[in-house]
Formats: C-alpha cells, structure tokens, sequence
C-alpha cells in the first residue's frame, strides 16, 4: 500500500485561526509533503510560504499532533500521516497559492464548524486546548 508523509501548520494570530479551502470542496490547514533531506519545520515553512504568502511565523513549542487516515488517488488506497504543528504569526495578509481558492481566519468555533473532516477538528481542537493551558501558566 502506498504511503505518504506530509506536515501541516495550525496557524492563529489574535485568537483567530487560519483555515484554507481546497477546490476539491473542503476546509483545512496549510501542509504539505516532506521532499528528501527536509526537516519537519523546513518543510512547514516552504509550504506556508507557498501556499499563503506567510513567512512570519513562531512556532508554539510543546504542541505536535500526528493524524491518520487512508484516501483514494488513482484508484488506489493510500495510507497518510500527517504531523501538525502550531504557530503564532503577526501578518494576516494572505496571498494564495493555486493549491486553494479561499481562506478565512476564524475564531476557535467558528472554525471548527467551517472545517470539514474530523481529524482536522480533533488537531484544532487540541491546539486551542494547549493555547488556553498555556495563558494560564
């Protein structure tokens, strides 16, 4: 069975979360596939770079999710495995890449009634958790 390795970023400012939508119909996070000899965070920053524009970004320290979940591409069922990462950015201007054709940056359950598959809510919904632990300390 084919397998793919991708990294996405979870990315707020000002309490608001940055989702992206996809041709194909559904909303999401930035991410992409893990090209040779690139680190997690190498990776993370050329596909936000290229998908939004984005290049100001902090990453959260202590926050790493890993999803699974099987799809179907040229009739064949592929495993994938995506590690997200949280990060906090200064900018909200975004400029798309062709990948997607809308954006949106949304409070906490604003997005997750816009996100469309329930890993990604899951993934949100333990970055939000970790954001409001972490105000506290």
């Amino acid at each position: 069975m084919p397998t793919e390795k991708s990294v996405g970023a979870i990315i707020y400012n000002r309490g608001k979360y940055l989702l992206l939508h996809y041709p194909q119909g559904h909303w999401g996070f930035p991410k992409g596939h893990i090209e040779k000899g690139e680190t997690h965070m190498q990776t993370l920053r050329r596909e936000v770079e290229e998908e939004t524009g984005l290049v100001d970004l902090f990453q959260v320290k202590g926050f790493k999710e890993v999803i699974h979940y099987f799809f179907r591409k040229q009739g064949k069922i592929v495993y994938k495995e995506v590690t997200y990462y949280l990060f906090e950015n200064n900018e909200t201007k975004v400029t798309l890449s062709d990948e997607h054709d809308g954006f949106d940056w949304l409070p906490f359950h604003e997005a997750m009634a816009r996100l469309t598959f329930q890993n990604a809510k899951e993934v949100l919904r333990k970055a939000n958790a970790f954001i409001e632990e972490s105000k506290k300390v």
